[in-house]
């Protein structure tokens, strides 16, 4: 079984964030990078499942030169090949554009299984795997806590709300956004950073950006407002002041 990882390098989690100058997207000066953690627990699915069931596990990874760390953690960690998709332009393309470069770069690769983590840190959308799904023709399913290969596919475990889960089994070729914390993430052993140091990292340079169906208009950071009112009257004047600002206002009554 081949199976494909793609994921993304994001900003550590306790970098200080600072909105460029033109308030499109952060500054990425000075900022330190890091592996996606929802990818990283695709990643660890992919390992387990090679562990398991033999095959062969493909990172790919889109991004400038500096996301060659990412991949030889992803090395280190297991994977047996790396993909760079060389794109210097990410900024300037949006949840279809990346999905379809994506795409277009594994095509080729014909794997039986794509894994992604559910969504990225710094967006947050969780549309990337899904439209990369529609783009390739095959089947595939979200929040996913557990992968078995069964006959014919592969039967996964879905996290619904209030504490509900689904079962359903796929044909393969399909593929899975991986919900975080389903497994216990490894560390790469001094021997898996040795032997990364072998395997192939291939580039492939990504195809120009297209037009955007979504533009980003504005960052920032959250806007911190303090504000006090003093209601003044009379005790039965000051509740029901207070109730009305807490059913219309407020909106918790």
């Amino acid at each position: 079984m081949k199976i494909l990882v793609a994921v993304k390098q994001v900003p550590e989690r306790d970098a200080q964030i600072r909105v460029a100058a033109d308030g499109k997207w952060i500054d990425e000066g000075d900022l330190s990078y890091t592996i996606n953690e929802p990818d990283a627990y695709a990643l660890e699915e992919a390992l387990q499942l090679k562990e398991k069931n033999g095959g062969e596990v493909v990172v790919v990874c889109a991004g400038p030169e500096r996301v060659v760390s990412t991949l030889r953690e992803a090395l280190a960690k297991g994977a047996d090949r790396a993909i760079h998709l060389e794109a210097d332009d990410l900024g300037e393309r949006d949840t279809l554009g990346i999905a379809r470069m994506l795409a277009d770069a594994v095509k080729g690769e014909a794997p039986d299984l794509i894994l992604t983590g559910l969504q990225s840190e710094d967006l947050g959308l969780g549309q990337t795997g899904v439209v990369m799904a529609e783009l390739l023709g095959i089947p595939h399913a979200t929040i996913i806590m557990q992968v078995e290969v069964v006959d014919g596919g592969v039967k996964v475990k879905r996290e619904l709300e209030d504490g509900w889960f689904q079962h359903v089994e796929m044909p393969l070729p399909a593929l899975l956004t991986i919900q975080s914390g389903g497994n216990r993430l490894r560390y790469a052993t001094l021997m898996g950073i040795k032997k990364a140091k072998t395997k192939e990292t291939a580039t492939v340079l990504a195809g120009a950006a297209v037009a955007r169906a979504v533009s980003l208009e504005r960052v920032y950071l959250p806007e911190k407002q303090k504000k006090t009112e003093m209601l003044t009257g009379t005790s039965a004047e000051v509740a029901a002041k207070l109730v009305e600002k807490l059913k219309f206002e407020v909106r918790v009554l």
